[in-house]
């Protein structure tokens, strides 16, 4: 029996196409069940509905660009193993990405109108951090996912206390996320230098904002 060999170039293309389904708001089919199921809806006011819906706008564009970034890092990962450990992260983001789509509908609201643009960034984020060498790239995703469960952290506590549904989701997706990070220093990702950290917090926070609003 032969495998055929999957070129860069190959690969390139296979994550341009997961790109279109993901920026474009195609909800994924998730691998494992919501958190959320056999959860009833809890009875919000106004106010608490929009926000609620405004932080898991923020949460389903952050796995937007979760995909988006490991996608970019996988299509040029030079080490087959670092390559399957971020298609394997993201198969978990992936469920993330149904879980919050869920919600939003449950929350009768949609995901942001700047998916495409977010993704477009991340993508290139992760192919230009990978192309630097693995350990850089999986850096990127130690540094990424530290912050990522920092702001679900701040989410848990900035949720309505009644939306036991979205709650659920959120802290599933926190351990994950603090498990991916686990993985990736495991795998040699290294300390990203300053300011790298920083701007990536800047540009998570302008992210957080349009997000939660548009």
């Amino acid at each position: 029996m032969f495998s055929r060999h999957i070129s860069l170039s190959d690969r390139i293309l296979i994550e341009v196409e997961r790109a279109a389904g993901t920026a474009l708001g195609t909800v994924p089919q998730a691998s494992r069940p919501s958190p959320a199921v056999g959860m009833g809806e809890a009875e919000l006011n106004e106010d608490e509905c929009r926000h609620a819906a405004g932080l898991m706008r923020v949460n389903h564009t952050g796995e937007v660009c979760a995909q988006a970034l490991y996608s970019g890092q996988a299509a040029v990962a030079r080490e087959a193993d670092t390559r399957a450990q971020l298609l394997e992260a993201a198969a978990e983001e992936t469920d993330h990405l149904a879980w919050c789509s869920e919600r939003l509908d449950a929350l009768h609201s949609r995901p942001s109108l700047f998916n495409p643009l977010w993704y477009a960034g991340s993508f290139a984020l992760g192919a230009v951090a990978a192309l630097v060498s693995d350990k850089v790239s999986l850096g990127f995703v130690v540094e990424t996912e530290r912050q990522v469960e920092a702001h679900l952290g701040e989410h848990l506590e900035q949720l309505p206390a009644g939306d036991a549904a979205s709650r659920a989701v959120v802290a599933q997706m926190k351990e994950d996320e603090a498990r991916h990070g686990h993985h990736a220093r495991e795998a040699g990702g290294i300390d990203l230098p300053p300011p790298i950290p920083a701007l990536m917090r800047q540009a998570s926070n302008l992210m957080k904002a349009v997000a939660y609003r548009f």
